[in-house]
């Protein structure tokens, strides 16, 4: 039997719940499913910890493990990016790295690897809303505010809180391939890969709530049905307004106009059903986008990929180039 990998996660006072129990899900996930991985919980005390959630954790020390670490994975917290790191783990940091295979970040744990010296002249991720603060206190490392996950040597760095999935499941593919990677996202009921980066948040959510009633139903009814009938005309119909009265509204409430509303929907709903399996020409009449080739259009001026490519991208977690 071939010695299992060991992944730990070192947790600390303040650290954020999700960016610990995130990965270890993964990996414990992919470890039920035939992987050799057994993961271990250290913190640089050991002991109980207490997550920025209050939820506390029991841990071991990590001046006490022994052995070799395929996987250090370290998380974020709230305060990384304001204040000094919690007192040990730096130095915790440093020791396991260097008894590592590798050793990876989630979210503003970043900031750790950054402070221990392990970014210095590398390229990184964090969460975007740091993504700034980290360039500027560290000049030394390329950060990129926008990937979902970085590697750079022995070195991975991920986005914000639940990016530690993706990042996890993709150091699980390159261990042990696409079909078990695969198949551990299936169960956890995630994508395998997510397109695009930190800026993919849905159209609903970013989208402002309209102090106009009338409009508020109108992108309600958008979101519902994105195939029907959302022309200039047929909305204003439905709002009760003047075409150019609606085109008003949406450029002052909604900060765009209804064709290039009506577009994001439509797209976010076409991605929705080419994740789920359907053909480019099925996801194109669903959505409403009509033909492939207009679908085809589309992703290339909002994405920069094709319909296909983007299908493509979720049967690894290879980042595309």
């Amino acid at each position: 039997m071939k010695t299992p990998r060991t992944v730990v996660v070192l947790a600390y006072e303040g650290v954020r719940l999700l960016d610990v129990t995130a990965p270890l899900e993964v990996f414990s996930t992919a470890a039920a499913l035939g992987a050799r991985y057994r993961v271990a919980l250290l913190s640089p005390e050991g002991g109980p910890v207490t997550t920025s959630s209050g939820t506390r954790l029991l841990t071991d020390p990590a001046a006490g493990f022994d052995g070799r670490i395929h996987t250090l994975i370290v998380p974020g917290s709230p305060g990384l990016p304001h204040q000094p790191a919690p007192a040990g783990l730096l130095d915790a940091v440093r020791t396991l790295h260097s008894a590592s295979w590798r050793t990876a970040s989630v979210c503003t744990g970043a900031f750790a690897l950054a402070e221990a010296g392990l970014l210095e002249g590398r390229r990184a991720a964090t969460h975007w809303r740091y993504a700034a603060t980290l360039a500027r206190r560290h000049p030394g490392v390329d950060v990129d505010g926008d990937a979902i996950f970085v590697r750079d040597g022995r070195v991975y760095t991920s986005a914000g809180v639940s990016a530690g999935i993706d990042l996890a499941l993709a150091l699980v593919e390159a261990d042990e391939g696409p079909d078990l990677a695969r198949e551990a996202a299936r169960d956890l009921v995630v994508f395998l890969q997510r397109p695009g980066g930190q800026s993919q948040f849905s159209v609903a959510s970013r989208t402002p709530a309209p102090r106009h009633e009338a409009l508020g139903a109108l992108l309600r009814s958008v979101v519902t049905d994105p195939a029907a009938d959302h022309s200039l005309p047929a909305l204003a119909r439905r709002a009760r307004v003047s075409a150019r009265h609606l085109t008003r509204l949406f450029h002052d409430q909604v900060g765009s106009t209804p064709a290039a509303y009506v577009e994001s929907v439509r797209l976010e709903t076409a991605q929705s059903l080419l994740d789920a399996g359907e053909s480019v020409t099925a996801a194109a009449r669903r959505s409403g986008l009509g033909s492939d080739e207009t679908l085809r259009r589309a992703f290339l001026r909002r994405f920069g990929i094709t319909p296909s490519a983007y299908r493509a991208r979720f049967r690894t977690t290879t980042p595309a180039n």
